[in-house]
């Protein structure tokens, strides 16, 4: 869906050693801070590169054809010395059955992105320690992707992956950097966390489930079934707006999946979808250009 790299040696230390689950590509962005072409840019995107896809994160086998497909943009501000002021947006998607197809489902900018790196400087991974914050930062966001990805398959599935993710945050509070605490506001990687395993937001996990596995999966041999189911899951996510008005966790569904919902219910067997469109609008006020669209 959705360069000629030095090489450079990568040290890591994993808590796992089995597998690599993903296919990420990392892109560096220096053109703010005046020297885009400094080798630094070069090297850490090289780096990152390597680090996340050599690094066996689970105890999962996951053969070539399963690993998850994931970008990481990294736009650098400012630097100085070996302080840099950034952002990185996160991205990642999944295979739809039968198709070549492949759906969205992390689409996070995460704005609280300091770091301190040294050219070649080995990249280590401690789940029981605070490296540094480059990498408690990119780690997170690994395990929440994993996490998502396997909630797709699986109800719940993420779960584990998602309580790795809050013990780096645990960890990580004590830094000094932000993003990591309660105080650091409602669009941080604490926030985020904490909703993904907080019993307020239970519906979330099914209502994913529900979509890719009973919907998007079946679209290529039952498409008026499949859009029913990808309907009934985004309905589920009714009670926690209900609850929860304008909640974050539901931002970040709808950031990845507004364009794709547009698409689903656009073309396609008719499925009535009157209550859908009423929920859309809703929860996802600021997609109303998209709902808007929906040809029903």
């Amino acid at each position: 869906m959705f360069k000629n790299l030095l090489f450079v040696p990568i040290f890591f230390v994993s808590i796992f050693s089995y597998a690599q689950e993903l296919n990420c590509s990392v892109y560096i962005n220096a053109e703010q801070t005046g020297q885009p072409n400094n080798q630094v840019f070069r090297i850490l995107e090289t780096q990152l590169t390597e680090f996340i896809n050599t690094t066996a994160w689970t105890d999962k086998s996951y053969k070539n054809q399963e690993k998850i497909e994931c970008n990481m943009s990294i736009i650098i501000s400012n630097f100085d010395s070996n302080l840099f002021t950034a952002t990185i947006q996160i991205q990642s998607s999944r295979p739809v059955y039968g198709s070549s197809y492949t759906s969205p489902i992390y689409n996070y900018n995460d704005k609280q992105f300091n770091f301190s790196y040294v050219e070649f400087q080995p990249l280590v991974f401690n789940i029981n320690s605070f490296t540094s914050n480059l990498i408690s930062v990119i780690a997170f966001h690994v395990y929440t992707i994993i996490g998502l990805d396997a909630d797709t398959f699986e109800l719940n599935g993420g779960e584990p992956y998602f309580a790795i993710a809050k013990q780096i945050v645990n960890i990580a509070a004590t830094s000094g950097f932000r993003g990591w605490k309660s105080t650091d506001g409602k669009q941080s990687r604490y926030s985020l966390n904490d909703a993904l395993l907080s019993q307020v937001y239970s519906e979330y996990h099914s209502a994913i489930y529900e979509y890719h596995i009973n919907g998007l999966d079946l679209m290529s041999t039952s498409p008026r079934t499949a859009k029913s189911n990808i309907a009934n899951g985004i309905n589920i996510l009714k009670g926690i707006n209900d609850r929860r008005p304008n909640s974050y966790l539901l931002r970040t569904f709808f950031d990845a999946k507004s364009d794709e919902i547009q698409s689903i219910f656009s073309d396609g067997p008719a499925v009535d979808i009157t209550s859908l469109i009423n929920n859309l609008n809703r929860m996802a006020p600021t997609k109303r250009s998209n709902w808007a669209e929906i040809k029903y």
